[in-house]
């Protein structure tokens, strides 16, 4: 499996009386530990234009252990890891800056999910990961919705109540993630969706010039529309204690939870 650098764009829409939209271009890196031979301009647990660490991933925000962290989810699970691939789906550190709002593991049979890791992360420091995964781990489906409990402050403008769901769409060609946020009658929609190409230095340095800044960007247009939700007195609440648990699972098929 080559790296591949997926130029995606992200939707976000917020649902209730008070309604905020906007979507922008995103840098993804599809990666694999036994990835081989990587551009030049992309590295692992080394410095370069673009480059994934371990510490970010897989485990204690700031004290990963990257794939080693996954792997062991999935054995405690009893998971069948012989056969198994395992990826990371990320946006990569640029020249040193990094924050990742939300990154997936992603157990792959016979190029099929049978299993992913929302790895979720809020600009106060806090990380919360969610399993998602079938009772019998077979393939997630495009039509598939996965359900968890929200158990982490993301935003002050939303509780931390109610329920997501994922759909993963996965396919030789593209990738498309939706996640939906439901509490009562007020919601967000977040997507993910691009292209999968090889990734080469070409298409990583067009991507640094196109985007520049990284982590810093994506964290500037978060406040942002922070600050959009603020001017339109969106009921702000503070930071809560962050859960004591890394990591939750789905709630059993066809389980909602309010």
């Amino acid at each position: 499996m080559r790296l591949e650098h997926i130029q995606g764009r992200t939707f976000h829409a917020r649902r209730g009386a008070l309604k905020n939209a906007f979507h922008y271009g995103v840098d993804y890196v599809l990666w694999a530990p036994d990835q081989g031979e990587t551009p030049r301009l992309f590295s692992h647990n080394r410095f370069n234009l673009w480059f994934i660490r371990d510490r970010h991933h897989g485990g204690p925000r700031g004290d990963g252990h990257g794939v080693d962290w996954f792997r062991q989810v999935l054995s405690e699970r009893d998971f069948p890891l012989d056969g198994t691939r395992l990826v990371l789906l990320t946006q990569p550190s640029f020249l040193g800056l990094h924050f990742n709002p939300v990154s997936f593991w992603i157990a792959l049979r016979d190029d099929r999910p049978c299993a992913f890791v929302a790895e979720v992360n809020n600009t106060f420091g806090d990380r919360h990961c969610y399993f998602c995964a079938h009772p019998d781990f077979r393939p997630i489906a495009a039509r598939d919705t996965i359900t968890a409990e929200k158990l982490m402050h993301v935003s002050p403008f939303q509780d931390v109540a109610g329920q997501y769901t994922f759909n993963l769409d996965w396919s030789a060609t593209k990738i498309a993630l939706r996640i939906a946020y439901e509490n009562g009658d007020q919601g967000v929609l977040a997507t993910l969706t691009g292209a999968r190409r090889a990734a080469s230095d070409g298409a990583l340095l067009w991507a640094a010039l196109r985007r520049p800044f990284g982590a810093a960007r994506v964290v500037a247009l978060i406040h942002w529309q922070a600050l959009k939700l603020w001017r339109k007195r969106a009921p702000f609440r503070p930071k809560p204690t962050p859960p004591q648990t890394l990591i939750s699972d789905n709630l059993p098929d066809g389980e909602a939870r309010t």
